[in-house]
């Protein structure tokens, strides 16, 4: 391995925040690694947001950055040169180039939830509607992907305060960092009352791990992992209850569709161990070392499903034998079209970033 990249989450001048940081300049500090910024224009104001950064910093950790790039740049880069330099003038920190703004990056996974506000496809004619309600701890977004560059596919993402549409084929309940917390905020934009009208009109629901966690009866927290030891009343939509305990399963996912046949791949990251009647009627079938096992739960008329694993959608013949269950057509390569895309990323960046001078900082240390 020739480079590790430590990407941060956020901004290494959130100053107020510093004493808890552990994903920005405190786990630099931490790891001893030197930092290259990453100054994003195509939200506006870049030249101020690098050198407020040089000056809101602690000068141990102003000196840790040693370089800056800038991302996203429309039209021709020759006209930012100037800034580039004014930036260099202010701060001591060398360019090491302007890259310019990517369209196939948009085909990437989501990278944090400022990606949800991405259009989706465009297709024709009459097309499945799919509604997510954007929970406030929402986790793994990046499962929806690949339904959002489905052309045969209507992925709504109804943020908080809107009802979900009535018109929805599916509602998908996607992960959360905070199952019973998501939950209550759930109920409190009306969601909860949205999904019963959904399910009484004949409309079907996914839960997406701790979105699966919630259409159950209970979600027991007893050791006040998520936050106040105690139980929490679920949505009631399947017959299982969960109890979240303290050691995480996190592993790779490789099985089977039950339904289809097809195969999916995935990962598991959660807390929760769940169990109950409907789980006898399991989603998927997944291998590993101890042979296989079951995954998820299905009500009794397979109109409400839910199970662990993440990422299922991006196996192109698991999700066109999905979505031709609701009599949707699906032609998409997503995972093709992730590494075409990754591709010409890695292009743009070997043309435009000095990626020398970038080898020689990751030397230092």
């Amino acid at each position: 391995m020739d480079l590790v990249i430590v990407e941060g989450a956020g901004s290494p001048a959130e100053i107020n925040l510093r004493a808890g940081d552990i994903a920005n300049m405190g786990f630099a500090e931490a790891a001893d690694v030197p930092v290259v910024l990453a100054g994003d224009i195509d939200r506006g104001g870049v030249i101020a947001s690098l050198v407020g950064t040089h000056a809101v910093l602690e000068e141990a950790e102003r000196a840790r950055i040693r370089a800056f790039l800038v991302n996203k740049f429309r039209g021709d880069a020759s006209l930012f040169a100037a800034g580039a330099e004014a930036v260099t003038e202010r701060t001591g920190w060398p360019c090491l180039g302007i890259l310019p703004f990517v369209p196939a990056a948009m085909r990437l996974p989501a990278e944090d939830a400022l990606d949800l506000s991405r259009p989706a496809a465009s297709g024709a004619g009459r097309r499945l509607k799919v509604a997510v309600p954007i929970i406030a701890r929402i986790a793994n977004f990046d499962d929806l992907d690949p339904l959002g560059q489905e052309p045969g596919v209507d992925l709504v993402l109804v943020p908080p305060g809107e009802a979900l549409p009535g018109d929805a084929d599916l509602v998908i309940l996607p992960g959360s960092k905070s199952t019973i917390g998501d939950l209550a905020f759930l109920r409190a934009q009306g969601w909860d009352v949205d999904i019963a009208a959904h399910r009484r009109r004949g409309g079907h629901v996914l839960g997406l791990c701790g979105g699966y966690q919630m259409l159950g009866r209970t979600i027991a927290d007893p050791d006040g992992i998520e936050g106040p030891a105690g139980t929490a009343r679920g949505l009631g939509l399947l017959a299982i209850d969960t109890v979240l305990v303290g050691e995480k399963i996190t592993a790779p996912a490789r099985g089977w569709h039950l339904a289809s046949g097809q195969p999916v791949a995935g990962y598991e990251i959660h807390l929760g161990r769940t169990s109950g009647p409907d789980c006898a009627r399991p989603v998927l079938e997944l291998g590993g070392p101890s042979g296989p096992r079951p995954d998820g739960a299905a009500s009794p008329d397979g109109r409400v499903q839910g199970a662990y694993v993440h990422g299922v959608f991006a196996s192109d013949a698991f999700r066109a034998a999905y979505l031709a269950g609701f009599g949707a057509a699906s032609d998409l390569a997503y995972e093709t079209g992730v590494d075409a895309a990754l591709d010409e990323l890695a292009a743009a960046v070997e043309v435009h970033l000095d990626l020398d001078a970038m080898l020689a900082i990751a030397r230092e240390r």
